[in-house]
């Protein structure tokens, strides 16, 4: 499994507007918001002024797994996106040896990316999305 770069940490919030506000004291630009209908979510990325850095907020539009983790855990970093060149290869090597997915196959995500996660069991607690961006 090849890693590109980091493509984005992820915080849940209860809504999109609790994490603008903290964020934008500061400095990070908010881009628009995104409802993603697969993952039953809303999101909205907030960048560096360079562009090369990006948190993902991401709040709960029916998906019970998020509406879990908030109400277990509250605001805070949910998953880290690490980019991929071609997930559906990377998702079959790690397949292969016996890694943990949430995901045997890419779906669509936010900014119409594909995307899949490994499950924390597998990392050491965390949860990892892999992206494969357009």
């Amino acid at each position: 499994m090849k890693v590109k770069r980091i493509n984005h940490i992820s915080i849940a919030v209860p809504t999109l507007e609790d994490g603008r506000t903290a964020l934008s004291i500061l400095g990070f630009a908010a881009g628009p918001d995104e409802h993603v209908e697969s993952q039953r979510t809303n999101t909205c990325f907030l960048q560096t002024e360079d562009g090369e850095t990006a948190i993902e907020l991401i709040a709960p539009q029916g998906n019970e797994s998020l509406d879990r983790f908030l109400n277990r855990r509250g605001t805070g970093m949910h998953h880290i996106c690490l980019e991929v060149d071609n997930l559906s290869a990377t998702l079959t090597e790690l397949q292969t040896a016996g890694v943990e997915l949430i995901d045997q196959s890419p779906r669509e995500g936010a900014h119409g990316h594909l995307v899949a996660f490994i499950h924390p069991r597998a990392t050491g607690g965390v949860l990892f999305e892999l992206c494969q961006c357009a």
